[in-house]
């Protein structure tokens, strides 16, 4: 009967891990994940930065639009001129594009963040946008 208990224990020497080989691999891991967790960061931040600069240049696109089809809405100021493009109204275009609405649908926290890379060229009924250099 003796021998018989060797043989199981020569198979399989031990039955678990040691507490030091499960700190080591919680270790490992936790060091993988960090890493990881850094090299997103950057990612997002890199893919947010891209998403404000493609809204600015959907508004200055859709403004530039609506302008060229014949809107002449003076405006005081390009915040004036950001609201009523990102507004669901929208501009309306003149003349033969009078029945046409150009609207660049977005929440007011995305176009206040994307109305940083806008800047303004002439006033009023000539207000022009464009990004910024």
């Amino acid at each position: 009967m003796r021998s018989n208990k060797s043989f199981v224990r020569f198979i399989h020497p031990r039955a678990a891990f040691s507490l030091v080989e499960l700190l080591f691999v919680i270790a490992v891991i936790g060091t993988l994940t960090g890493v990881a967790i850094a090299a997103m960061s950057g990612i997002f931040g890199q893919a947010e930065a891209t998403a404000v600069e493609r809204n600015a240049q959907n508004i200055v696109a859709h403004f530039n639009a609506a302008r060229g089809a014949g809107n002449q809405t003076s405006f005081s100021d390009p915040g004036e001129a950001i609201a009523a493009i990102t507004s669901p109204a929208g501009m309306k275009g003149g003349g033969d594009f009078a029945s046409a609405i150009f609207t660049c649908p977005l929440s007011s926290s995305e176009s206040a963040k994307a109305k940083g890379e806008i800047i303004s060229i002439g006033t009023g009924a000539n207000l022009t946008l464009a990004i910024k250099p």
